[in-house]
């Protein structure tokens, strides 16, 4: 068994692929865990003087070419007098310095006390001068800090709903393998009868169910349950078939010889003997998951304010216009992407790893 394991983390490791979306996927985890640390202000608070302001451009040297360490300059708010939109220019006169560990807006860290310490940010108020990574959107907020917070649904979405539908698929799959007959015939045709319908429909249909009075808590469990609920049904059919192998097994028959009862026996026989493939699939199922919260969340049937997640996000950049004119509002689809990739790079390397043939070709 040690011996099982010491191959296929090998094998992982080889996977150079695998490695790096395994990387990015816990600095990503990091990034949602700590973000209202990392992030420079609060991803609710509305600030009117910086509406659909830019990313602001980080310098290190003053226009003379001094190095003077790494700033940004106030920026002046006026009107195209030929377009009259709103334009930002710099003031180079004024460089405004970025430092470590500055106050500035309070927030509550990991849920237990309040505080206003931030990783980074400028020793300025929000009024006069803000540091956007990512731009501001529509209200003024800082898009960089609600992507940082976005990401703890979207992030968790695909975890959590996941978890769900393969417990789901598992035992619904267990069951019919073991019984067969009338039950597996029901099953199968219930399952096909569920896959007959188009995904996105049957998604927002579900989403409708949950009340919009719902408050963000409630309506976060409600889309994973709304996820899960969708996706067990792949991994319940080969699960059956798995399971139609393994009945036969002599573990098997000698836990019915001795009068194991049958949920023992799938419980604590068969699905223990399936993890590697549970595994492999819960991993390359999360971007199908995360996927389908910011699909759900961009139609307007998901997530809702005050929380936030990429696809509420992504719903701003809906318009040809407002994309053309305002274009780092698409910055949570490259996070989306990032998050999607780095899954199944992890996952096919999951795979490769755990598969027994390849296994023997490599050894």
């Amino acid at each position: 068994m040690e011996g099982t394991k010491k191959r296929v983390l090998q094998s992982f490791f080889k996977h150079r692929l695998g490695v790096f979306g395994l990387i990015v996927l816990c600095i990503l985890y990091l990034l949602v865990l700590f973000a209202d640390f990392i992030a420079p202000y609060n991803f609710t608070e509305t600030h009117t003087n910086f509406v659909y302001a830019p990313p602001s451009k980080i310098r290190f040297r003053d226009q003379e070419g001094k190095w003077i360490g790494p700033h940004i300059y106030e920026m002046k708010r006026s009107r195209d007098p030929v377009t009259f939109q709103v334009v930002f220019t710099e003031d180079t006169t004024k460089p405004v310095p970025i430092k470590f560990f500055v106050r500035g807006e309070e927030y509550r860290f990991l849920g237990l006390f309040k505080t206003n310490l931030h990783l980074f940010g400028v020793e300025a108020t929000p009024d006069k001068t803000m540091l956007l990574l990512f731009g501001a959107d529509r209200f003024g907020r800082d898009v960089f800090s609600r992507v940082l917070v976005g990401g703890r649904v979207s992030m968790t979405v695909g975890l959590l709903g996941t978890f769900l539908s393969v417990c789901i698929g598992a035992i619904v799959g267990a069951l019919s393998g073991f019984y067969g007959g009338k039950v597996d015939v029901l099953i199968q045709r219930f399952i096909e009868l569920l896959r007959s319908f188009p995904r996105i429909p049957l998604w927002l249909a579900l989403a409708v169910i949950v009340p919009p009075s719902w408050p963000s808590t409630w309506v976060y469990f409600g889309i994973v349950t709304v996820l899960s609920l969708i996706g067990w049904m792949g991994v319940a059919r080969v699960m059956r078939g798995l399971v139609l192998s393994l009945k036969e097994k002599e573990f098997v028959l000698a836990a019915k010889v001795i009068g194991v009862s049958d949920m023992k026996i799938i419980i604590k026989h068969l699905i223990p003997n399936t993890l590697s493939y549970l595994i492999v699939v819960s991993t390359l199922s999360i971007p199908g998951m995360i996927l389908g919260e910011s699909s759900i969340s961009f139609l307007g049937l998901g997530i809702k304010e005050p929380m936030t997640s990429w696809g509420l996000l992504l719903k701003q950049a809906q318009k040809f216009s407002e994309l053309e004119a305002h274009p780092w509002l698409m910055i949570p689809g490259i996070f989306i992407m990032i998050a999607v990739l780095s899954f199944n790079f992890v996952g096919d390397a999951l795979r490769d790893a755990v598969d027994p043939y390849r296994t023997v070709e490599k050894l």
